[in-house]
């Protein structure tokens, strides 16, 4: 994947703020029945029998280890066009979860926000565009950083906000993005109502979008 990073607005400003980082699907937007849609287009056009039940569970991971683990080996290149092209046609079927664009509003006056995802930076920034939601910093997978559980697309965030690791937290809903942020060395907080309904010994965790601001002010960091 080839894609970058962007930095939406200068932090001189903001400079004492601490720093949240925000996994994209499953945490501020339901994907899922994108991602479905997306993956029966491949399965038809290529002839791939793997079901989007075997899809999801690495869903997290970037979409070419994904077709790795799935032990789907050609027409690699050509297959993630397809599902990025068909994603992009039905960017309609990606929804807020509820409250997330208010409390992202109320969260930007006191902290630092940034964006930490396995999707690509075209669909990222698009959602973010056309749902308004106002982000200072975008990690998306890209050739010199490698994807999570790996820390590189994190401590990214972190160096580019100009934050220390002890002043960072990771919001993610995935045993992925969990292992993700503590091979970072920040803590992390799951979002119990997204995508993977699987137990993280996680101290932190929300089980509606709207009570991070709550879950945040009890945490020292």
């Amino acid at each position: 994947m080839f894609c970058q990073e962007i930095q939406l607005e200068n932090f001189t400003e903001i400079v004492k703020k601490k720093l949240i980082i925000f996994d994209l699907d499953g945490v501020l937007f339901d994907s899922k029945k994108n991602m479905n849609n997306s993956w029966k287009k491949v399965k038809e056009k290529f002839k791939i029998k793997k079901s989007f039940v075997a899809y999801f569970q690495y869903i997290g991971l970037p979409f070419k280890k994904i077709l790795f683990k799935l032990h789907i080996k050609n027409n690699l290149k050509e297959i993630e066009m397809t599902y990025k092209k068909e994603s992009l046609k039905l960017l309609n079927q990606i929804t807020l979860y509820p409250n997330v664009k208010e409390t992202i509003i109320n969260l930007r006056n006191n902290y630092k926000l940034a964006i930490v995802t396995s999707k690509d930076i075209t669909r990222t920034k698009m959602l973010l565009k056309k749902n308004k939601i106002p982000m200072q910093v975008v990690i998306a997978p890209r050739k010199n950083l490698r994807g999570k559980p790996y820390p590189d697309q994190i401590l990214k965030a972190i160096k580019i906000s100009k934050t220390k690791k002890n002043d960072s937290i990771y919001v993610g809903d995935t045993e992925i993005d969990y292992n993700c942020a503590k091979n970072s060395g920040i803590r992390y907080i799951h979002a119990k109502y997204g995508y993977k309904q699987v137990r993280i010994s996680s101290k932190y965790v929300i089980s509606k979008f709207n009570s991070l601001p709550r879950i945040l002010s009890d945490i020292n960091f």
